[in-house]
């Protein structure tokens, strides 16, 4: 037998050794033109720390990818077109009916396409889970303190795709036409008409002439089939490249520390796991969409302006700004002899503009006040920061009830109230509610950040009480375990910004020194009333203590428990414990 051996090297230097494969061939060429080889082992090599909160960001992510399948479906059947047109397809009850092409075609995917009903409802349902997830995710990252630096332009980039996401499903519900759709586009109308000198304008060229125009349809369309699409697929790309490069966040725990990731690989472990995350999305997406009806246009008919009722409302997250235009009092100015509505101006223009603004400045409004400058790749429990958990609850109030109040009609038909009394409380609660939300918020998590120190200190209750020989009774309590010591104690003393002097030694006022001062005093207030947590010294002291204690009760009963025959710690050794 002979062994063909023209193929072996027997150098290292000179050319490499002839590829076995043709695989290996295409993949050496494409490594030494591009240098991929490198890269791609680094990333996929990259460790991700486990926790089932970081699969909030991956719901959104495929729930997005559920929307591009669907919607190049849709796209193949969709007329974006507002020309009239006699409606003839096989749903009987609207034969006849004149409508617009947009419309017709939605029938046609509904009733006439095979799987075009289920594709359509997937493609809302899955609309529905991106804007929820992404809201949640960003719960999620504000409440763990991983928007914190060097990570700020990541919570701008997620902020932008909440933002662009709202945008792409009103443009998407508006396609088809229907009497739903249809009284949101002229109410869209109404809000950019109640803009100062130029709302007419952008209007009339929004609509390519006086509402409802010929043009609305098709630039909605292509605003949601290409224009924002292509913006969220760069925003998403950002987005995970910046995760890759600061590295995934993790939560506190034994090994785990600001410059490491304890987890698991990219490959073979997360992309297994991503890949099978991937069909429960949208294996859920499918079922939703096969059997809960969404958007039933055939039910509402094509838009007619005379035939607008109560109790028409957007999707969910567009609730909170038309809540907001409800509860607002009509207030209106005459001004050069333009009418300024602040009855929609403020609500529909102004309100989301400030809120998303307020969402954007966070990091950076938290960073000015703390004067933190560290880098931060440990997660932080939302109790160890009061205040900051704090204000995200009050804004979720006051979000809460405007989205309540957008369906005040709804809420005073099914309990049988008073709509303007609905009204006026809603218009007190979105001021009052959020004060109240943020002064309990910061109270509840500064008791739980008192609780965990005295449990770390003193250890938990067994619910084992004692006799003293004086006739005293106490409560046992145990050790925690020590990861659970080690999650408790791994929060950092907080301390408030220190305001630097007001003048120098020379008597010269120091620059900024107002706005320093205003600075400290809000840093004080941001940690006011914080529990610090335990000291080395005080955990050696406490558990010095317990061990003293420890003592003295076995002395005096040599039968006494250890404090976990009770907590399932672990099982009750001795049968006459259990007779006793």
């Amino acid at each position: 037998m002979t062994i063909d051996t023209s193929k072996v090297a027997t150098t290292t230097t000179g050319t490499a050794a002839t590829a076995p494969t043709r695989t290996g061939a295409v993949a050496n060429w494409a490594d030494e033109r591009l240098g991929l080889g490198t890269v791609m082992k680094k990333n996929l090599r990259k460790v991700f720390p486990d926790h089932w909160s970081f699969m909030l960001g991956e719901i959104a992510l495929w729930s997005f990818v559920v929307l591009l399948l669907t919607g190049v479906f849709l796209t193949l059947w969709y007329d974006p077109s507002m020309a009239e047109t006699e409606y003839t397809g096989s749903y009987a009850p609207l034969r006849g009916i004149e409508m617009s092409q947009g419309m017709a075609s939605t029938l046609h995917i509904s009733f006439d396409v095979r799987g075009g009903l289920l594709m359509r409802q997937m493609h809302h349902w899955a609309a529905m889970l991106f804007i929820a997830a992404m809201m949640v995710h960003l719960l999620r990252v504000y409440f763990t303190g991983a928007f914190r630096k060097p990570r700020e332009l990541n919570w701008v980039i997620g902020s932008l795709l909440l933002l662009l996401g709202t945008l792409e499903g009103f443009t998407g519900y508006s396609l088809p036409d229907d009497l739903l759709s249809g009284t949101g586009i002229r109410a869209a109308d109404g809000f950019v008409k109640s803009i100062p000198v130029v709302g007419t304008y952008v209007s009339f060229f929004l609509f390519g002439g006086e509402f409802p125009g010929d043009s609305i349809i098709p630039r909605l369309y292509i605003i949601h089939v290409l224009l924002i699409p292509g913006i969220l697929l760069g925003l998403i790309a950002a987005h995970m490249l910046l995760l890759v490069y600061h590295k995934h966040t993790q939560w506190p725990g034994p090994g785990r520390t600001e410059e490491n990731v304890v987890g698991f690989p990219m490959l073979p472990v997360y992309a297994a796991k991503a890949g099978g995350f991937f069909f429960v999305v949208f294996g859920v997406t499918a079922i939703m969409g096969g059997l809960l009806t969404i958007n039933p246009i055939w039910r509402y008919g094509p838009y007619d302006p005379t035939k607008v009722t109560a109790g028409s409302q957007p999707d969910w997250y567009m609730g909170w700004p038309d809540g907001a235009l409800r509860i607002m009092p009509g207030i209106e100015t005459e001004l050069f002899g333009y009418t300024l509505s602040w009855n929609v101006l403020i609500p529909i223009i102004i309100l989301p503009g400030l809120m998303f603004t307020i969402l954007l400045m966070l990091p950076f409004i938290e960073n000015w006040i703390t004067g933190d400058k560290r880098d931060h790749h440990l997660l932080e429990r939302p109790r160890d920061a009061p205040t900051r958990t704090a204000l995200m609850v009050a804004l979720m109030t006051f979000y809460g009830l405007m989205w309540a109040a957008g369906g005040n009609d709804i809420i005073a038909i099914r309990f049988d109230l008073s709509i303007n009394q609905i009204t006026y409380f809603m218009r007190a609660a979105v001021f009052i509610g959020p004060v109240i939300a943020f002064i309990i918020a910061r109270r509840w998590c500064i008791s739980l950040q008192r609780k965990d120190r005295e449990d770390v200190l003193h250890g938990y209750e067994t619910g084992i009480i004692m006799r003293s020989p004086e006739g005293g009774f106490s409560e046992r309590h145990a050790p925690l375990p020590q990861e659970s010591v080690y999650t408790l104690t791994s929060r950092e003393d907080t301390k408030a910004y220190a305001a630097l002097p007001a003048t120098d030694a020379n008597g010269v006022d120091a620059p900024n020194g107002r706005i320093d001062r205003v600075r400290a005093k809000l840093s004080q207030a941001w940690f006011a009333h914080d529990v610090a947590p335990a000291t080395r010294e005080e955990l050696d002291e406490a558990h010095h203590h317990a061990e003293h204690a420890h003592e003295l009760q076995g002395a005096l009963d040599g039968r006494s428990a250890d404090g976990h025959q009770y907590d399932g710690k672990h099982a009750v050794e001795g049968d006459h414990l259990r007779n006793d």
